[in-house]
C-alpha cells in the first residue's frame, strides 16, 4: 500500500486543492492515500468533490477519502498534516474590533490584533494536542506536520510536552525571498540564501547570486532605485517597500516574508504608532486584513463551492496544474519518505542552538536537510544582538508568558500577555480587552479555564 497522509481540516478547500495539486505532479506520491477530514460536513463535501474530480482529470493515481472521523482519518498514517482551524473567522474580526474600540492598532503584539490572537490560540493549543494524543494512539509512528498557526508558540509547546516527538512547522512565509529576487532582477534558481529566527520574525543573513555576495546589488539598488521604486511602482504592505528597506538599514539583515509585513503581526510598532505614519512607511495592515486575508480568499472559496458544483467544471482548467508550489509540504514528504534529501526551510526546536543567542526549548525557523534520517537543523549565523534582544521580547517573552497562562488556567497571567502589548497604556484598558472578550458567548469554555486567582 502506498503512503497515507491525513489532513486535519481538510475543508479548507483552498490548501486541499492547493496540496492535492502539488500532489498530482509528484512522480514519487502518484500511489499515496489522501485522508481529508474535517468535521464541517458540507465544506469537507465540496473540498473533496473538487479534489477528486481534479485528480481524476489529470489522471493521478492518487486515493482521496473523506471522513468526519478523525480517528479513522488518521489510522494508519505516515503524515498528519494540521491545517484546521477550531474557530471561524467571524470571531477573530470581532475580537479585533473590541481591541480597536479599545485603542489597540496592528503593528503591536501577535496575541491581540494579528490571526495569532490569544482567544484563538486557546483552542488551537487544546487541537494541537489533542490531535498528537490521537496519533499516539493510531498512528505512532507518523510525522505530524504544523501548518495552522500559532506554528510560533505550537512547535514551542508541543516539543516541550513530547520532545522525542516527529514534529515539524511549516510556513510559506519565507518564500519572501523570491520577492527581493524579483525586485533586484535575479534568477531564482542562481540565488543561495539562508534565513534564520522564529516564525514570522526571519532574517536574511546569507544571500548569493551565482556563487557571488548579492547584499552588493540589494545596496545598490537601495541607492539608486529604490525611492522611484517607492514612488511610482510600489504597492501596500509590500515585502520590497520602504519599511522592509529601513528595517534593513536598521539591523543590517533583510527582513523576510512576514516578518514586517501583515501576514506577521506588521512589526514593529513604531511604524503603525498612527495612520499617518502608516501612510508614510506605505503600510496599511487594515486594508491587506480586509482585501487579502478575508475578501480575496473568501472570493477564492466561492469559486471553488461553485466549481465544486458544477458537474460540468472542468477543474483542472478553472485551477490548471503549478509549475512551482509556494507550499512546502509535498517537498518534505517527499525528502522524509523516499530519503530524498533537501536543505527547507521548518519550523523546529532550538535544541541545537541552531540560532545562536534563542532558548534551547523554543521554535526557531531555519534551513534544515530534509531526509529519510529525519529533520536536521542547521546551525545559522548569528544575528544582530539587537535583533535577537528584539525577538526575545517580542516574540519569546509573550509566548512564555502567554504558554504559562494556557498551562496553569491563570487569569493574571493572561492579563499580564494583555499589558506586554505595546499599545497597551494601563491595566483598566487591559483588563476592559480581557474582560470583553471573554463575555463572548462562543468563548465561556475559555472563560471557565482561566480561573481568577485571589
Amino acid at each position: 500500500m502506498g503512503i497515507k497522509i491525513s489532513i486535519i481540516g481538510a475543508g479548507s478547500s483552498v490548501f486541499s486543492l492547493s496540496l492535492i495539486r502539488d500532489l498530482c505532479t509528484s512522480k514519487n506520491l502518484s500511489g499515496c492515500r489522501v485522508s481529508m477530514m474535517d468535521i464541517d460536513e458540507e465544506r469537507l463535501d465540496n473540498a473533496f468533490r473538487l479534489c477528486t474530480r481534479y485528480a481524476a482529470e489529470v489522471g493521478s493515481g492518487i486515493a482521496i477519502s473523506k471522513t468526519t472521523n478523525r480517528i479513522e482519518s488518521l489510522s494508519g498514517a505516515d503524515f498528519v498534516i494540521n491545517t484546521a482551524l477550531h474557530v471561524r473567522y467571524d470571531l477573530w474580526k470581532r475580537g479585533w474590533s473590541i481591541a480597536q474600540g479599545l485603542g489597540y492598532r496592528y503593528g503591536g503584539s501577535l496575541h491581540i490584533m494579528h490571526d495569532e490572537a490569544f482567544w484563538i490560540n486557546f483552542y488551537q493549543f487544546a487541537l494541537m494536542e489533542s490531535i498528537y494524543q490521537d496519533m499516539q494512539k493510531v498512528c505512532p509512528d507518523a510525522w505530524y506536520l504544523l501548518v495552522a498557526n500559532p506554528v510560533l508558540a505550537g512547535i514551542t509547546w508541543l516539543k516541550r510536552l513530547h520532545p522525542d516527538s516527529k514534529i515539524v512547522g511549516l510556513c510559506h512565509g519565507y518564500g519572501g525571498i523570491y520577492a527581493l529576487a524579483d525586485q533586484l532582477g535575479l534568477e531564482r534558481e542562481k540565488i543561495r540564501y539562508e534565513v534564520s529566527g522564529v516564525n514570522h520574525l526571519i532574517w536574511l543573513t546569507h544571500f548569493s547570486y551565482e556563487g557571488k555576495d548579492a547584499f552588493p546589488l540589494l545596496d545598490k539598488w537601495i541607492a539608486e532605485k529604490s525611492e522611484d521604486y517607492f514612488e511610482n511602482g510600489c504597492g501596500l504592505s509590500s515585502q520590497t517597500g520602504p519599511k522592509a528597506v529601513d528595517l534593513y538599514r536598521r539591523f543590517g539583515v533583510y527582513p523576510i516574508g512576514d516578518t514586517g509585513s501583515p501576514g506577521g503581526g506588521a512589526w514593529g510598532w513604531w511604524y503603525h504608532s498612527d495612520d499617518a505614519t502608516e501612510r508614510r512607511w506605505k503600510d496599511d495592515p487594515a486594508w491587506w486584513f480586509r482585501e487579502i486575508y478575508f475578501e480575496a480568499n473568501e472570493k477564492i472559496v466561492e469559486r471553488i463551492s461553485k466549481t465544486a458544483n458544477d458537474p460540468s467544471a472542468r477543474v483542472s482548467e478553472i485551477f490548471p496544474p503549478l509549475k512551482e508550489s509556494a507550499e512546502p509540504m509535498v517537498p518534505l514528504i517527499e525528502s522524509l519518505a523516499f530519503d530524498i534529501p533537501r536543505v527547507m526551510i521548518v519550523n523546529i526546536q532550538n535544541d541545537g542552538e541552531y540560532v545562536p543567542g534563542l532558548p534551547k526549548d523554543f521554535e526557531v525557523e531555519i534551513p534544515a536537510l530534509v531526509s529519510g534520517s529525519g529533520v536536521q537543523g542547521i546551525r545559522c549565523k548569528p544575528l544582530p544582538k539587537p535583533v535577537i534582544a528584539h525577538i526575545l521580547r517580542d516574540r519569546i517573552a509573550p509566548v512564555e508568558v502567554e504558554l504559562t497562562a494556557y498551562t496553569e488556567g491563570d487569569y493574571d497571567m493572561l492579563l499580564s500577555l494583555v499589558l506586554m502589548d505595546p499599545w497597551t497604556k494601563s491595566e483598566k484598558q487591559a483588563r476592559s480587552l480581557l474582560e470583553n472578550i471573554l463575555n463572548q458567548p462562543e468563548l465561556s469554555q475559555m472563560k471557565e479555564h482561566y480561573r481568577i486567582k485571589k
